[in-house]
């Protein structure tokens, strides 16, 4: 079958060209992905997105080039307000009708599979991660080390429906914006304000009326002296009741039961901050406003910012990118048996070498591995001697550590991104339990630490003290800070141990 005549012009030929060079790139680099045994990120970007653009730009050239084509030589029909004929009766006509029409058709069913193919495209890990490297690495990284590294970014960051699916994609246009002209910031800002209700993603795997049980922690840490003494601490975790028949009457979980509703307003966006705490019982009806008495905020101010419900992700705020700090990554490298925890001062000589704030990545392993070594000669040569190649192999571990929790050149660690889970690095709990929090009564916001969890065992190894599951131990810190505990908060001094 030929084409129409009114085919043969400048605009529907190059539409023409441009659309089977298009799809004859599409066709090989989608071969090239089949047979490659390794996954590329950019290759999926032109196959389904970049090329196809141009295949779609070239298509519509066609019949726009026919149509201005016929519109030149139909003056005499236009001025007579003629229609134009449609007369399958003419064979050249029914021809082309047929040709075009097949094409189209054709044509309708390879973009409907290709629409389809970049939609997957676009939801999928690799290009929510790869796609911008540099930028996206810290989120990317930390993922695959969550206990969510299974379950795809669309799921939490999106979820289901077409309303949160365009919401996404033109937020993605911005970001396309910002990368290109590198107009992002470092470290990328968490989507707090603008990130869908956990009840609406969160929950539909992690259902709340579900998870009662009580939860044993075990903690395994080591303190900086010449032996990296180990300390452990046993926590009973009240995630819920003594007895899971009892439901989120008490415990943990017990911020989201569906017969309490709190309310906060906090004056920071990074939501650190919190003077105002509403708690309702839409049982009883009865209702509690607590206020920071030592912060205090002129009510004008609180009327002006928007309380906020509480929900999963006030305290779960890093479910797939958490950072850790080096006291945490390191002691737990060095319970894993990574890092050799027999070598005297290892773990002060860590610590020492992850105080510094570096700038690049390979300024971070060169530095790492400069001040280690520095350690041991300068203070220590009799160790580093003896010891070199099994610190060596610390130095190595310690990187490898860093590596998945720190981002230099993003700005990127646990400094940047707060864990609002616990209360040891950064205020997390005691942003409202903090005993300041009070209402009108005199009745407090407690922070006493049995509310969340009792200690059952604790001490350094081989001199362990431990009680029974229904009792519940004071906390002795492993060095000797007089109680400091007790009346301030733990953040201010841990937090300086690795800024």
């Amino acid at each position: 079958m030929k084409p129409p005549k009114n085919y043969y012009n400048w605009m529907s030929l190059a539409g023409t060209a441009i659309a089977a060079n298009s799809l004859l790139v599409i066709i090989v680099l989608f071969l090239f992905s089949l047979f490659s045994e390794k996954s590329n990120t950019y290759l999926g970007l032109y196959i389904y997105i970049i090329v196809p653009m141009f295949l779609v730009i070239g298509l519509l050239m066609i019949p726009l080039g026919i149509v201005l084509h016929i519109r030149k030589k139909e003056v005499k029909e236009e001025e007579t307000g003629a229609w134009p004929l449609f007369n399958l009766n003419d064979p050249k006509f029914r021809s082309g009708f047929f040709t075009i029409s097949v094409i189209t058709v054709m044509l309708l069913l390879v973009s409907a599979m290709g629409s389809y193919q970049a939609f997957r495209y676009t939801e999928s890990v690799e290009f929510c991660g790869k796609l911008c490297h540099q930028v996206m690495e810290p989120e990317y990284v930390t993922y695959q080390h969550s206990p969510h590294a299974r379950v795809a970014c669309v799921e939490c960051h999106v979820g289901e429906g077409a309303s949160w699916y365009m919401k996404s994609k033109l937020s993605g246009l911005y970001q396309v914006y910002s990368v290109t002209f590198k107009k992002y910031s470092r470290p990328i800002g968490t989507p707090l304000h603008n990130l869908r209700p956990a009840r609406e993603t969160c929950e539909r795997c992690h259902w709340p009326e579900k998870f009662y049980a009580r939860k044993l922690v075990n903690i395994r840490s080591y303190l900086t002296d010449s032996a990296s003494t180990e300390w452990n601490n046993s926590l009973l975790m009240k995630i819920g009741p003594e007895h899971s028949s009892l439901g989120m009457t008490e415990g943990i979980h017990w911020h989201i039961n569906k017969d309490i509703k709190i309310e906060y307003v906090s004056t920071t966006d990074d939501r650190e901050s919190i003077p105002w705490v509403k708690m309702t019982n839409l049982k009883t009806g009865v209702v509690k406003t607590f206020m920071d008495t030592e912060n205090p905020v002129k009510k004008a101010v609180l009327d002006s910012i928007p309380a906020r419900t509480m929900d999963c992700m006030d305290c779960h705020n890093r479910p797939s990118h958490k950072y850790d700090s080096p006291t945490f990554y390191i002691n737990n490298a060095m319970v894993a048996g990574k890092i050799p925890k027999d070598i005297p001062y290892i773990k002060k000589a860590a610590m020492e070498a992850l105080k510094i704030s570096f700038t690049t990545m390979d300024s971070a392993m060169t530095m790492i591995n400069t001040t280690i070594v520095g350690f041991y000669k300068d203070n220590y040569p009799a160790i580093y001697a003896k010891e070199s190649g099994r610190i060596t192999q610390a130095i190595a571990a310690i990187q490898d550590e860093y590596k998945v929790n720190a981002f230099p050149y993003m700005r990127a660690d646990n400094t940047r991104y707060l864990n609002h889970i616990g209360h040891l690095e950064s205020d997390g709990c005691f942003r409202c339990h903090s005993d300041r929090h009070k209402t009108e009564t005199g009745e407090t916001i407690s922070r006493d630490c049995n509310l969340c969890h009792s200690i059952i065992n604790q001490g350094p190894t081989g001199k362990i003290s431990a009680t029974s599951t229904d009792k519940a131990m004071e906390f002795v810190h492993p060095t000797e800070i007089k109680g400091a505990w007790k009346t301030s908060f733990c953040s201010e001094c841990h937090k300086v141990l690795y800024e």
